[in-house]
């Protein structure tokens, strides 16, 4: 498989020799890498500017930083900033999470120029008008109360508050609305001053430019920022290792879904064991019709409106999770169909048809993912990210080939340990 699609794929899967990485002298990192068939170019990047650094009374602050960026800055105001980026059909946009802030855009081409000045002006003059600042607020308001009648979501909230006790993953990125409505222009302004700056900056350009040129365009916008009290990212704790297995039930009156959470936390992005637990989740709950959850939740006992799983490896180590939307009479019987099914997992190695089937797909599904400016740019940014080295898609291929069926077992067993599962629920209050 690797053979083939090195000879098949070669020239689509970016590789050392056509990408180049520039560092600048004040640590902003370049990535660049061109496409001759493109008119355009994608734009993506992040600095380590997240919700670490939120102090627990106003969570929430980093993203609602991230998100009035974009409202206007010492030389435009919103309008001003929309026009100018209309007027060339480009477009730029910022979001907050966990670790880092995320900014991303297109243009033409021909118009990178003017797109990296407004980037390096959003970046380094906001202002955080007032009626712009309250505006944005009111939004992010509608969006927790939303969040708040949404069972999934509010699932998945209690899931990380179970799993992650006392860790800055027990969070949400957004804040409550207590928190939310305690942060100040005076806070966003202050958060940016300190939190903003070139060292951890990261930006990928991908499409139609010479990549020698591009980390001078960079240079020339970017080159002269200095942070000097801009903070290195804090160390995250250790993950607290459940001793029981835990349950909690979130009760929504009105509603008529229950949704599960059920998992634990899984690896960093950056474990040795990584990539053999991406393999076998596929098998769990990805490939085809969700995987052997889906198969034995949703299609043989009809339980389910959807039931999946998901392996979310990052920085840190992530959540790795089954999540199942079922009616709420079918609770119980779903989590102990899922319970039944990990517990397979971890004690029988998968069969070499589901291997070589999961391989197969992990494999075929690269280059398609790659096909587009924006696939590569976010692809190149995680080469930087997770330290993967710039030929990590050309040695792609022979690294899934060479996760065995012991070693998925092994991961499985390592981070889903069943007897140590923490299962979140929310949906309607029980029937009378």
């Amino acid at each position: 498989m690797a053979k083939a699609l090195k000879e098949r794929h070669l020239g689509s899967i970016p590789g050392p020799d056509d990408v180049t990485r520039t560092e600048l002298p004040n640590g902003i990192v370049v990535l660049a890498r061109g496409n001759r068939h493109s008119a355009s170019i994608t734009l993506s990047g992040y600095l380590p500017a997240g919700s670490l650094f939120d102090p627990d009374e106003q969570l929430g602050l980093a993203d609602f930083t991230a998100s009035a960026l974009m409202r206007g800055t010492s030389r435009r105001d919103f309008n001003a900033l929309f026009d100018a980026l209309e007027s060339i059909g480009a477009s730029l946009g910022f979001s907050g999470g966990t670790h880092s802030v995320g900014f991303s855009g297109k243009a033409l081409a021909e118009d990178l120029d003017s797109l990296l000045e407004l980037l390096a002006e959003v970046l380094r003059q906001p202002v955080f008008p007032k009626d712009q600042t309250e505006r944005l607020r009111a939004q992010l308001l509608t969006s927790l109360a939303l969040r708040a009648q949404d069972t999934g979501q509010m699932a998945a909230l209690k899931f990380d508050q179970l799993v992650y006790p006392g860790h800055p993953y027990s969070r949400p990125d957004d804040g409550y609305p207590e928190t939310v409505l305690s942060i100040t222009r005076g806070h966003l302004a202050e958060f940016h001053r300190k939190h903003y700056g070139p060292r951890g900056l990261t930006l990928a350009i991908v499409g139609g430019v010479e990549p020698g040129e591009v980390a001078d365009k960079v240079q020339a916008v970017l080159g002269d920022w200095a942070n000097p009290e801009q903070p290195e990212p804090p160390e995250l704790p250790d993950t607290p290792t459940l001793g029981t297995p835990l349950t909690e039930r979130t009760e929504l009156p009105g509603k008529f879904q229950s949704d599960i959470v059920m998992g634990a936390a899984g690896p960093r992005r950056r474990s040795p064991d990584y990539l053999a637990a991406a393999v076998g989740n596929n098998i769990l709950g990805r490939f085809g019709l969700y995987g052997r959850i889906g198969d034995v939740v949703r299609e043989q006992a009809g339980l389910a409106y959807y039931a999946y799983s998901s392996l979310n490896g990052g920085t840190g180590p992530g959540p790795w999770t089954v999540l199942a939307g079922v009616n709420p009479a079918n609770e119980q019987r779903a989590v102990d169909l899922i319970d039944d099914e990990i517990r397979r997992f971890v004690s029988e190695p998968v069969s070499e048809e589901e291997l070589r089937d999961s391989q197969t797909n992990f494999i075929g599904r690269l280059p398609l993912s790659l096909e587009s400016n924006a696939g590569v740019a976010g692809a190149l940014l995680n080469l930087e990210r997770f330290e993967l080295g710039l030929d990590y898609y050309r040695r792609y291929p022979a690294l899934v080939e060479a996760v065995t069926r012991e070693q998925i077992m092994e991961a499985a067993a390592k981070y889903l340990d069943p007897d140590r599962l923490a299962v979140a629920i929310a949906g309607p209050p029980p029937a009378e």
